[in-house]
């Protein structure tokens, strides 16, 4: 049988109000955004711990450190009428424009601030996936393994650096760690579907992080949840970075990126 496939640009629904949230991301019929029930992130303010209320969550200046997983989550964005949002920080500020076709959907970002200023920023993409979804980048891509909590990173290699398989979700058993691959793209397959982000950015070091969650965090209530995460910057925390590994403004005062994201669906039924 010969393999067929459709690719689209799935459709997103953002939240503006509140920290300009990607509340949806949707294609061939499937959310591939993942959520879970948090009453404290309505209500978030500049400075608050992080609630995980999942989507995808826009991180900037930092996701690690302070402010918890960035400055931008907890602030309203202001909506222009060529479909751009903006959301100012102290230090900072954030454009964001989405667009939608039949072959991708692209998000191109410009952050504005003094040359010189850096940072870090992911795309904090919690997907909604099975036990048996597998994430595929490029076999040795070199990557940096955060094994817990407070306990720094080690070096490593694509897909089981420290003989710890990243590349397979499963099911819940208890474990929680972090990476940070030097890829520009990542796809993540689940059943006959695919997901694809790719990151692209002139002048800055780029990444995808990998949030692999199974029921290892937080402690005390822990949860099942799956982060699939372009970069700029190759760190989740920016305080003492090497001057290499985070983005820099540079002497135009302006820093301009994009996210693309596509969605296929094998139509065969496939092994």
């Amino acid at each position: 049988m010969v393999s067929a496939a459709r690719t689209v640009g799935p459709r997103v629904t953002t939240d503006p109000e509140h920290g300009g949230r990607w509340t949806s991301l949707t294609a061939h019929g499937r959310d591939w955004l993942w959520h879970r029930p948090e009453p404290a992130r309505a209500d978030a303010r500049p400075g608050a711990p992080f609630a995980d209320a999942g989507g995808l969550e826009e991180c900037v200046p930092t996701v690690r450190g302070l402010p918890d997983h960035g400055d931008v989550w907890t602030r309203a964005w202001r909506q222009d009428t060529d479909g751009t949002h903006t959301v100012t920080c102290p230090d900072f500020r954030l454009a964001r424009r989405i667009r939608t076709t039949e072959a991708g959907t692209v998000a191109d970002y410009r952050l504005t601030a003094r040359p010189g200023y850096r940072f870090v920023w992911a795309a904090h993409a919690l997907l909604d996936l099975s036990e048996r979804a597998r994430v595929a980048l490029p076999h040795g891509t070199p990557l940096r393994l955060y094994p817990g909590e407070g306990s720094g990173w080690v070096r490593g290699h694509w897909p089981a650096p420290a003989g710890t398989p990243l590349d397979r979700l499963g099911p819940a058993d208890g474990t929680a760690v972090g990476a940070v691959a030097e890829t520009h793209q990542a796809s993540v397959h689940d059943g006959p579907d695919t997901l694809t982000l790719r990151v692209e950015a002139e002048g800055a070091p780029v990444s995808v992080a990998l949030w692999r969650n199974l029921g290892g965090f937080p402690r005390g209530a822990p949860y099942r949840s799956i982060g699939v995460e372009p970069m700029l910057g190759r760190v989740f925390d920016r305080e003492g970075a090497d001057p290499g590994d985070t983005a820099r403004v540079p002497d135009t005062g302006e820093l301009r990126w994009r996210l693309t994201v596509t969605a296929t669906r094998r139509t065969d039924p496939g092994p």
